[in-house]
Protein backbone atom coordinates (compact mmCIF):
# COMPACT_ATOMS: atom_id res chain seq x y z
CA UNK A 1 0.00 0.00 0.00
CA UNK A 2 0.69 3.38 -0.67
CA UNK A 3 3.27 4.54 2.55
CA UNK A 4 4.03 1.63 4.08
CA UNK A 5 7.05 1.61 3.13
CA UNK A 6 8.18 4.66 4.52
CA UNK A 7 8.06 5.74 8.60
CA UNK A 8 6.66 9.57 9.25
CA UNK A 9 8.90 11.53 11.10
CA UNK A 10 7.39 11.14 14.22
CA UNK A 11 6.48 7.41 13.70
CA UNK A 12 9.36 5.45 13.99
CA UNK A 13 9.94 3.44 17.33
CA UNK A 14 6.22 4.83 18.52
CA UNK A 15 5.18 3.01 21.77
CA UNK A 16 8.32 2.07 22.97
CA UNK A 17 8.81 3.31 26.88
CA UNK A 18 11.43 6.11 25.56
CA UNK A 19 8.58 7.72 23.47
CA UNK A 20 5.99 7.80 26.46
CA UNK A 21 4.12 10.53 26.83
CA UNK A 22 4.58 11.98 30.18
CA UNK A 23 1.18 13.41 32.10
CA UNK A 24 2.45 16.88 31.72
CA UNK A 25 2.87 16.54 28.12
CA UNK A 26 -0.09 15.30 27.58
CA UNK A 27 -1.91 18.31 28.90
CA UNK A 28 -0.18 20.58 27.05
CA UNK A 29 -1.29 18.33 23.77
CA UNK A 30 -4.54 18.55 24.85
CA UNK A 31 -4.21 22.55 25.49
CA UNK A 32 -2.83 23.46 22.43
CA UNK A 33 -5.48 21.24 20.54
CA UNK A 34 -8.23 22.60 22.46
CA UNK A 35 -7.30 26.49 21.73
CA UNK A 36 -5.93 25.97 18.12
CA UNK A 37 -9.57 24.25 17.20
CA UNK A 38 -11.69 26.22 18.77
CA UNK A 39 -10.61 29.39 16.50
CA UNK A 40 -12.91 27.67 13.69
CA UNK A 41 -16.33 27.76 15.98
CA UNK A 42 -15.70 31.56 17.50
CA UNK A 43 -18.21 32.86 15.12
CA UNK A 44 -21.19 30.52 15.83
CA UNK A 45 -22.84 32.83 18.68
CA UNK A 46 -21.44 35.85 16.88
CA UNK A 47 -23.36 34.80 13.44
CA UNK A 48 -26.00 37.74 13.94
CA UNK A 49 -23.55 40.15 14.79
CA UNK A 50 -21.63 39.91 12.19
CA UNK A 51 -24.38 40.07 9.61
CA UNK A 52 -25.43 43.10 10.44
CA UNK A 53 -21.78 44.52 10.94
CA UNK A 54 -20.71 42.88 7.41
CA UNK A 55 -24.43 43.20 5.32
CA UNK A 56 -24.70 39.57 5.56
CA UNK A 57 -28.11 38.30 5.10
CA UNK A 58 -29.77 35.58 7.64
CA UNK A 59 -30.04 33.05 4.50
CA UNK A 60 -26.13 33.41 3.81
CA UNK A 61 -24.71 34.07 7.49
CA UNK A 62 -23.34 30.58 7.59
CA UNK A 63 -20.95 31.25 4.78
CA UNK A 64 -18.90 32.37 7.43
CA UNK A 65 -19.02 29.08 9.56
CA UNK A 66 -18.63 27.41 5.76
CA UNK A 67 -15.64 29.30 4.76
CA UNK A 68 -13.47 28.77 7.73
CA UNK A 69 -14.28 25.20 7.07
CA UNK A 70 -13.40 25.05 3.76
CA UNK A 71 -10.29 26.25 4.66
CA UNK A 72 -10.00 23.87 7.32
CA UNK A 73 -10.75 21.14 4.56
CA UNK A 74 -7.68 22.15 2.56
CA UNK A 75 -5.85 22.24 5.47
CA UNK A 76 -6.51 18.77 6.26
CA UNK A 77 -5.35 17.37 2.69
CA UNK A 78 -2.51 20.05 2.13
CA UNK A 79 -1.06 20.40 5.47
CA UNK A 80 -1.75 17.89 7.86
CA UNK A 81 0.22 15.21 5.45
CA UNK A 82 3.42 16.48 6.22
CA UNK A 83 3.50 15.11 9.91
CA UNK A 84 4.71 12.02 7.88
CA UNK A 85 7.06 13.94 5.59
CA UNK A 86 9.02 16.59 8.14
CA UNK A 87 9.29 17.09 11.67
CA UNK A 88 6.16 17.70 13.22
CA UNK A 89 7.96 20.08 16.26
CA UNK A 90 8.73 22.45 13.51
CA UNK A 91 5.37 22.33 11.44
CA UNK A 92 3.42 22.47 14.77
CA UNK A 93 5.38 26.00 15.60
CA UNK A 94 5.46 27.17 12.48
CA UNK A 95 1.46 26.92 12.05
CA UNK A 96 0.49 28.33 15.31
CA UNK A 97 3.02 31.46 14.36
CA UNK A 98 1.19 31.74 11.06
CA UNK A 99 -2.47 30.99 12.90
CA UNK A 100 -1.87 34.12 14.69
CA UNK A 101 -1.01 36.31 12.05
CA UNK A 102 -4.43 35.08 10.48
CA UNK A 103 -6.18 35.60 13.77
CA UNK A 104 -4.89 39.36 13.51
CA UNK A 105 -6.17 39.63 9.86
CA UNK A 106 -9.56 38.67 11.18
CA UNK A 107 -9.73 40.95 14.10
CA UNK A 108 -9.28 43.70 12.20
CA UNK A 109 -11.13 43.22 8.81
CA UNK A 110 -13.18 46.45 7.98
CA UNK A 111 -14.66 44.34 5.04
CA UNK A 112 -16.55 41.37 4.73
CA UNK A 113 -14.14 39.97 2.01
CA UNK A 114 -11.13 40.67 4.11
CA UNK A 115 -13.55 38.65 6.75
CA UNK A 116 -14.52 35.82 4.72
CA UNK A 117 -10.67 35.66 3.34
CA UNK A 118 -9.06 35.82 6.93
CA UNK A 119 -11.42 33.03 8.45
CA UNK A 120 -11.15 30.83 5.87
CA UNK A 121 -7.15 30.76 6.66
CA UNK A 122 -7.69 30.67 10.01
CA UNK A 123 -9.52 28.00 9.48
CA UNK A 124 -6.41 26.34 6.95
CA UNK A 125 -4.23 26.55 9.83
CA UNK A 126 -6.26 25.53 12.37
CA UNK A 127 -5.81 22.26 11.57
CA UNK A 128 -2.69 21.93 13.58
CA UNK A 129 -5.11 20.28 16.18
CA UNK A 130 -5.15 17.36 13.85
CA UNK A 131 -1.17 17.18 13.84
CA UNK A 132 -1.09 17.27 17.35
CA UNK A 133 -3.42 14.23 17.37
CA UNK A 134 -1.32 12.24 15.41
CA UNK A 135 1.42 13.56 17.27
CA UNK A 136 0.47 11.87 20.34
CA UNK A 137 -0.53 9.25 19.06
CA UNK A 138 2.65 8.25 17.38
CA UNK A 139 4.39 9.08 20.82
CA UNK A 140 2.07 6.90 22.98
CA UNK A 141 2.07 2.99 23.34
CA UNK A 142 0.29 0.69 21.30
CA UNK A 143 -1.91 -0.44 24.13
CA UNK A 144 -2.76 3.10 25.56
CA UNK A 145 -3.06 4.90 22.04
CA UNK A 146 -6.72 4.85 21.98
CA UNK A 147 -6.56 6.24 25.59
CA UNK A 148 -3.64 8.92 24.68
CA UNK A 149 -6.22 10.10 21.88
CA UNK A 150 -9.07 10.10 24.05
CA UNK A 151 -7.24 12.59 26.23
CA UNK A 152 -5.87 15.00 23.31
CA UNK A 153 -9.75 14.72 22.03
CA UNK A 154 -10.89 15.67 25.46
CA UNK A 155 -8.87 18.96 25.08
CA UNK A 156 -10.40 19.69 22.08
CA UNK A 157 -13.65 19.08 22.77
CA UNK A 158 -13.42 21.51 25.72
CA UNK A 159 -11.71 24.35 23.47
CA UNK A 160 -14.68 23.74 20.94
CA UNK A 161 -17.54 24.06 23.70
CA UNK A 162 -15.33 26.63 25.38
CA UNK A 163 -15.10 28.31 21.92
CA UNK A 164 -18.70 29.63 21.91
CA UNK A 165 -18.75 30.67 25.71
CA UNK A 166 -15.72 32.70 25.46
CA UNK A 167 -16.71 34.30 22.10
CA UNK A 168 -20.48 35.28 23.35
CA UNK A 169 -18.53 36.70 26.47
CA UNK A 170 -16.07 38.51 24.93
CA UNK A 171 -18.23 39.82 22.47
CA UNK A 172 -20.10 41.28 25.20
CA UNK A 173 -17.60 42.94 27.45
CA UNK A 174 -15.07 44.17 24.37
CA UNK A 175 -16.77 43.47 21.27
CA UNK A 176 -16.30 40.64 18.66
CA UNK A 177 -12.69 42.00 17.24
CA UNK A 178 -11.55 41.20 20.43
CA UNK A 179 -12.03 37.02 20.43
CA UNK A 180 -9.71 36.99 17.46
CA UNK A 181 -6.77 39.53 18.68
CA UNK A 182 -7.18 37.47 22.34
CA UNK A 183 -6.87 34.35 20.32
CA UNK A 184 -4.07 35.30 17.99
CA UNK A 185 -2.08 36.15 21.46
CA UNK A 186 -2.82 33.09 22.55
CA UNK A 187 -1.71 31.31 20.04
CA UNK A 188 1.87 32.98 20.26
CA UNK A 189 2.24 31.83 23.44
CA UNK A 190 1.89 28.53 22.44
CA UNK A 191 3.87 28.18 20.14
CA UNK A 192 7.10 29.24 22.52
CA UNK A 193 5.64 26.97 24.49
CA UNK A 194 5.33 23.65 22.23
CA UNK A 195 8.98 24.67 20.90
CA UNK A 196 10.48 24.02 24.21
CA UNK A 197 8.68 20.90 25.14
CA UNK A 198 8.02 18.97 21.99
CA UNK A 199 10.71 16.01 21.39
CA UNK A 200 12.39 16.15 18.12
CA UNK A 201 12.85 13.07 15.75
CA UNK A 202 15.20 11.95 13.84
CA UNK A 203 13.67 12.51 9.60
CA UNK A 204 12.66 9.33 7.66
CA UNK A 205 15.78 7.63 6.07
CA UNK A 206 13.95 8.46 2.80
CA UNK A 207 11.38 10.73 2.45
CA UNK A 208 8.86 10.93 -0.16
CA UNK A 209 8.23 14.00 -1.95
CA UNK A 210 5.25 16.08 -1.24
CA UNK A 211 3.22 15.70 -4.02
CA UNK A 212 3.69 11.91 -3.83
CA UNK A 213 2.92 12.24 0.20
CA UNK A 214 -0.40 13.78 -1.75
CA UNK A 215 -1.02 11.21 -4.08
CA UNK A 216 -0.37 8.57 -1.21
CA UNK A 217 -3.13 10.16 1.08
CA UNK A 218 -5.79 9.66 -2.18
CA UNK A 219 -4.14 6.27 -2.73
CA UNK A 220 -5.08 5.30 0.96
CA UNK A 221 -8.75 6.25 0.39
CA UNK A 222 -8.64 4.09 -2.15
CA UNK A 223 -7.21 1.25 -0.53
CA UNK A 224 -8.09 1.89 2.89
CA UNK A 225 -11.89 0.40 3.56
CA UNK A 226 -12.05 1.18 7.03
CA UNK A 227 -10.64 5.00 5.86
CA UNK A 228 -13.88 5.04 3.82
CA UNK A 229 -16.28 3.67 6.44
CA UNK A 230 -15.04 5.88 9.11
CA UNK A 231 -14.67 9.06 7.13
CA UNK A 232 -18.44 8.83 5.44
CA UNK A 233 -19.27 8.68 9.15
CA UNK A 234 -17.33 11.37 10.12
CA UNK A 235 -19.25 13.24 7.31
CA UNK A 236 -22.68 12.69 8.62
CA UNK A 237 -21.93 12.63 12.06
CA UNK A 238 -20.69 16.44 12.07
CA UNK A 239 -22.82 17.75 9.36
CA UNK A 240 -25.57 16.93 12.40
CA UNK A 241 -23.13 18.51 15.07
CA UNK A 242 -23.06 21.39 12.60
CA UNK A 243 -26.43 21.77 11.84
CA UNK A 244 -27.41 22.31 15.72
CA UNK A 245 -23.98 24.86 16.89
CA UNK A 246 -23.91 27.07 13.69
CA UNK A 247 -27.61 27.41 13.54
CA UNK A 248 -28.73 27.59 17.36
CA UNK A 249 -27.60 31.40 18.07
CA UNK A 250 -30.40 32.53 15.26
CA UNK A 251 -33.22 31.62 17.49
CA UNK A 252 -31.64 32.30 20.56
CA UNK A 253 -31.23 35.84 19.88
CA UNK A 254 -34.63 36.47 18.01
CA UNK A 255 -38.07 37.16 20.30
CA UNK A 256 -38.99 35.82 22.26
CA UNK A 257 -36.05 34.41 23.61
CA UNK A 258 -33.80 37.70 22.59
CA UNK A 259 -30.80 36.10 24.64
CA UNK A 260 -27.13 38.31 24.74
CA UNK A 261 -23.97 36.71 23.04
CA UNK A 262 -22.86 35.61 26.38
CA UNK A 263 -26.31 33.72 27.18
CA UNK A 264 -25.77 32.28 23.84
CA UNK A 265 -22.47 31.45 24.18
CA UNK A 266 -22.79 29.77 27.61
CA UNK A 267 -24.91 26.57 25.78
CA UNK A 268 -21.69 25.37 24.64
CA UNK A 269 -21.16 24.32 28.07
CA UNK A 270 -23.86 21.56 27.54
CA UNK A 271 -21.02 19.88 25.09
CA UNK A 272 -19.05 19.10 28.41
CA UNK A 273 -20.69 15.65 28.13
CA UNK A 274 -18.72 15.08 24.83
CA UNK A 275 -15.27 15.50 26.89
CA UNK A 276 -16.26 13.33 29.23
CA UNK A 277 -17.49 11.00 26.43
CA UNK A 278 -13.72 11.22 24.55
CA UNK A 279 -11.43 9.62 26.86
CA UNK A 280 -14.00 6.26 27.76
CA UNK A 281 -14.31 6.18 24.20
CA UNK A 282 -10.86 5.81 23.51
CA UNK A 283 -10.64 3.04 26.30
CA UNK A 284 -13.42 0.94 24.67
CA UNK A 285 -11.59 0.58 21.61
CA UNK A 286 -8.45 -0.19 23.14
CA UNK A 287 -10.65 -3.25 24.68
CA UNK A 288 -12.02 -4.06 21.48
CA UNK A 289 -15.21 -2.26 21.52
CA UNK A 290 -14.89 0.54 18.85
CA UNK A 291 -18.17 -0.68 16.79
CA UNK A 292 -20.46 -1.43 19.93
CA UNK A 293 -19.39 2.26 21.01
CA UNK A 294 -20.20 3.53 17.52
CA UNK A 295 -23.93 1.89 17.17
CA UNK A 296 -24.51 3.61 20.92
CA UNK A 297 -23.30 6.87 19.83
CA UNK A 298 -25.30 6.95 16.97
CA UNK A 299 -28.28 5.51 18.35
CA UNK A 300 -28.28 8.78 21.10
CA UNK A 301 -27.38 11.07 18.20
CA UNK A 302 -30.78 10.61 16.38
CA UNK A 303 -32.45 10.47 19.64
CA UNK A 304 -30.89 14.26 20.59
CA UNK A 305 -33.07 15.97 17.84
CA UNK A 306 -36.30 15.07 19.67
CA UNK A 307 -35.69 17.07 22.70
CA UNK A 308 -33.80 19.86 20.30
CA UNK A 309 -37.22 20.32 18.38
CA UNK A 310 -38.57 21.94 21.72
CA UNK A 311 -36.13 24.77 22.08
CA UNK A 312 -38.31 27.57 21.32
CA UNK A 313 -40.61 26.52 24.03
CA UNK A 314 -37.74 24.79 26.88
CA UNK A 315 -34.24 25.53 27.03
CA UNK A 316 -33.84 22.61 29.23
CA UNK A 317 -34.40 20.80 26.08
CA UNK A 318 -32.39 22.95 24.59
CA UNK A 319 -29.46 21.55 27.64
CA UNK A 320 -30.35 18.23 27.20
CA UNK A 321 -30.35 17.67 23.69
CA UNK A 322 -27.05 19.66 23.42
CA UNK A 323 -25.33 17.35 26.10
CA UNK A 324 -26.71 13.78 24.35
CA UNK A 325 -25.51 15.28 20.90
CA UNK A 326 -22.45 16.50 21.97
CA UNK A 327 -21.71 13.46 23.76
CA UNK A 328 -22.73 10.88 20.65
CA UNK A 329 -20.54 13.05 18.47
CA UNK A 330 -17.21 12.78 20.44
CA UNK A 331 -17.45 8.89 21.25
CA UNK A 332 -17.87 8.12 17.18
CA UNK A 333 -15.11 11.17 16.59
CA UNK A 334 -12.63 9.36 18.76
CA UNK A 335 -13.35 5.59 17.56
CA UNK A 336 -13.07 6.88 14.49
CA UNK A 337 -9.20 7.97 14.67
CA UNK A 338 -8.36 5.47 17.46
CA UNK A 339 -9.39 2.82 14.78
CA UNK A 340 -7.59 4.32 12.16
CA UNK A 341 -4.53 5.15 13.75
CA UNK A 342 -4.10 1.81 14.89
CA UNK A 343 -4.45 0.29 11.65
CA UNK A 344 -1.44 2.08 10.04
CA UNK A 345 0.45 3.88 12.12
CA UNK A 346 3.06 4.19 9.41
CA UNK A 347 0.70 6.51 7.53
CA UNK A 348 -0.92 7.57 10.52
CA UNK A 349 -1.03 12.12 9.70
CA UNK A 350 -2.57 11.05 6.04
CA UNK A 351 -5.25 8.99 7.37
CA UNK A 352 -6.03 11.13 10.01
CA UNK A 353 -5.96 14.20 7.61
CA UNK A 354 -7.89 12.56 5.46
CA UNK A 355 -10.68 11.34 7.08
CA UNK A 356 -10.46 14.79 8.88
CA UNK A 357 -10.95 16.29 5.44
CA UNK A 358 -14.55 14.31 5.47
CA UNK A 359 -14.93 16.12 8.95
CA UNK A 360 -14.90 19.67 7.79
CA UNK A 361 -17.05 18.88 4.75
CA UNK A 362 -19.93 17.35 6.77
CA UNK A 363 -19.07 20.56 9.36
CA UNK A 364 -19.49 23.09 5.80
CA UNK A 365 -22.41 21.35 4.68
CA UNK A 366 -24.58 21.34 7.65
CA UNK A 367 -23.76 25.35 8.31
CA UNK A 368 -25.24 26.08 5.14
CA UNK A 369 -27.85 23.91 5.20
CA UNK A 370 -29.04 24.60 8.30
CA UNK A 371 -29.16 28.29 8.28
CA UNK A 372 -30.83 27.82 4.93
CA UNK A 373 -33.35 25.63 6.02
CA UNK A 374 -33.88 27.90 9.14
CA UNK A 375 -34.07 30.98 7.00
CA UNK A 376 -36.80 29.40 4.74
CA UNK A 377 -38.65 27.23 7.12
CA UNK A 378 -37.86 27.93 10.87
CA UNK A 379 -36.16 26.21 13.41
CA UNK A 380 -38.06 22.71 12.99
CA UNK A 381 -37.14 21.95 9.61
CA UNK A 382 -33.86 22.40 11.00
CA UNK A 383 -34.09 19.89 13.58
CA UNK A 384 -35.73 16.89 10.93
CA UNK A 385 -32.18 17.90 8.80
CA UNK A 386 -30.61 17.07 12.01
CA UNK A 387 -32.34 13.78 12.45
CA UNK A 388 -31.91 12.74 8.93
CA UNK A 389 -28.14 13.57 8.71
CA UNK A 390 -28.15 11.00 12.13
CA UNK A 391 -30.35 8.51 11.38
CA UNK A 392 -28.26 7.91 7.68
CA UNK A 393 -25.09 7.69 9.80
CA UNK A 394 -26.42 4.73 12.24
CA UNK A 395 -27.97 3.08 9.01
CA UNK A 396 -24.22 3.25 7.34
CA UNK A 397 -22.96 2.33 10.19
CA UNK A 398 -25.54 -1.03 10.48
CA UNK A 399 -25.05 -1.85 7.13
CA UNK A 400 -21.08 -1.59 7.13
CA UNK A 401 -20.90 -3.33 10.10
CA UNK A 402 -22.85 -6.44 8.56
CA UNK A 403 -20.81 -6.49 5.97
CA UNK A 404 -17.64 -6.33 7.08
CA UNK A 405 -18.54 -8.75 10.13
CA UNK A 406 -19.94 -11.67 7.24
CA UNK A 407 -16.15 -10.91 6.01
CA UNK A 408 -14.62 -11.39 9.18
CA UNK A 409 -13.41 -8.33 10.08
CA UNK A 410 -14.05 -7.45 13.90
CA UNK A 411 -14.96 -4.07 15.55
CA UNK A 412 -15.50 -2.46 12.36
Amino acid sequence: MAGSGTSGSDVAHAGTPGNALSGGTTLLFAVASGTAVANVYFAQPLLATLGREFGIGTAAVGVVVTLTQVGYGLGLFLLVPLGDLVGRRALVVTQLALLAAALVAAGTAATAPVLLAALASVGLLAVVTQTLVAFAASLSAPERRGGTVGLVTSGIVVGILLARTVSGALADLAGWRSVYLLSAASALTLALALRRVLPHRPKPPAPMRYARLLRSTVTLFVEERLLRVRALLALLVFAAFSTLWSCVALPLSEPPLSLSHTAIGAFGLAGAAGALAAAPAGRLHDRGLAGRTTGVALVLLTASWLPLAFTRHSLWALVLGAVVLDLAVQAVHVTNQSMLYTARPDAGSRLIGGYMVFYSVGSAVGAVASTTVYDRSGWGAVCVLGAAFSALALLVWATTRRCAATRGVPGR
